[in-house]
């Protein structure tokens, strides 16, 4: 049986506020909620949310989750839940302007391998998958005139993105002040023991949602807070699909092998110590052996990229990957599995990028095209307007390093 001083030295591992006495009281109420729960006989109610405004999950939401896997390795109730209300406005935090809409539609399908993707951190038989819509969702206008009562205004406009959007004179529309109203609410719905999030949702979790359930009767939520964001494939600014420095949790094995050997060196370290779990002496190890010359890059990059495949798919699949990788980089050729695609009749090489979801948009396409990032048979294709038909077939149609399909004639 883990004691309750053990589990508050774990849970509060690798926490951060800005503020040390906020920590020091979160370390505090955390201890005192455990020690309640275990005489009530009953676990923590733990969640943490992730809004569908996108279909992939990243490796950087892979870090709040390996915290709520600690709490389930604890005992504790933990629930995965799907901001299926919350997408439909976006959160305003860290955005120096506002986010695009999206409708009930694209949420749906974005929402539609959420739980799946989780479950590759996530213990499937401890897990609660919910959506926030089912208690957003039949709110009146009435409810939340009596939940926005118990906020200033004043209080929303310290956030740093709103001010600085002050400051620089550009807008901040009124529909954004509600996010942080219906995540707190969140918190009020399940009754939450305690919220985990990354350092942008130091004001939902932390000013929001603990008043507000504090207004409402509850005992306020502990703040789990992660330090630490994980850098997207450029090694400097917190990965995010909107950016297009993430790796997505759905990539293929190949590609998710390729996007990890594409970081810079410098941020190997960060990679090992939030997605492998190293400790504070492996890391020093490793930094030491870089530093000196012990250690290649390369080849450390390679262990890491191999280990991550085989987290996200298997062993066998990391395997592969690693194999391909040799094949293209190693030797310059081409990898042997290439798939193939039959073509019936004369096509636009950028509707084949598209249809074939080698490029997420057409635009991605022509910027790609005019980096001479798309090639036929090795030759860079930069006019967006080229066509491939029938009898230029068979062809290799390659797109970056990574993304590789034969074309070839439909018989």
């Amino acid at each position: 049986m883990v004691s309750i001083d053990e589990q508050v030295e774990v849970l509060m591992s690798g926490v951060e506020y800005g503020d040390p006495e906020i920590k020091e009281n979160m370390r505090r109420e955390l201890r005192e909620r455990l020690i309640d729960a275990e005489r009530e006989g009953r676990p923590l109610r733990v969640y943490c949310g992730y809004d569908p405004r996108t279909a992939d999950l990243h490796l950087g939401h892979t870090i709040t989750m390996r915290k709520l896997r600690q709490f389930q390795e604890f005992g504790h109730d933990v629930t995965f839940l799907i901001g299926t209300f919350t997408s439909l406005i976006g959160d305003p935090s860290d955005k120096e302007k506002a986010r695009d809409q999206l409708t009930r539609e694209q949420v749906e399908e974005n929402a539609r391998t959420y739980a799946e993707q989780a479950f590759k951190i996530l213990d499937p038989n401890l897990t609660r998958v919910r959506r926030n819509d089912e208690w957003l969702a039949p709110l009146d206008f009435a409810d939340i005139i009596r939940l926005a009562s118990n906020f200033t205004v004043q209080q929303f406009l310290t956030r740093d993105n709103f001010a600085k959007r002050i400051k620089e004179e550009r807008p901040i529309y009124l529909h954004e002040f509600f996010y942080a109203l219906m995540q707190a609410y969140d918190a009020v719905a399940q009754e939450a023991d305690v919220q985990v999030g990354g350092q942008d949702q130091l004001f939902n979790i932390v000013v929001a949602g603990r008043k507000l359930q504090q207004a409402l009767g509850q005992r306020p939520q502990i703040a789990i807070i992660m330090g630490e964001s994980l850098p997207g494939t450029d090694g400097e600014i917190k990965m995010s699909k909107s950016l297009g420095n993430h790796i997505p949790l759905l990539a293929e094995p190949w590609d998710m092998y390729g996007k990890v050997m594409s970081i810079p060196d410098k941020a190997m370290p960060i990679y090992h110590k939030l997605i492998l779990g190293w400790t504070p002496q492996q890391l020093h190890e490793l930094e030491e052996g870089l530093a000196s010359g012990a250690l290649h890059p390369n080849e450390v990059k390679m262990c890491l990229a191999y280990e991550i495949v085989s987290i996200f798919h298997s062993p066998e699949d990391a395997e592969a990957a690693q194999q391909r990788w040799n094949e293209v980089f190693r030797s310059g050729g081409l990898p042997e599995d290439i798939p193939e695609e039959p073509i019936a009749e004369e096509e636009r090489i950028l509707d084949v990028l598209r249809r074939l979801n080698m490029v997420s948009s057409s635009g991605e396409g022509k910027r790609l095209m005019k980096q001479s990032g798309v090639r036929l048979n090795e030759e860079p294709v930069t006019n967006p307007a080229a066509t491939v038909s029938p009898d230029m077939l068979p062809a290799v149609l390659q797109v970056g390093k990574r993304k590789f399909i034969r074309l070839v004639p439909k018989s």
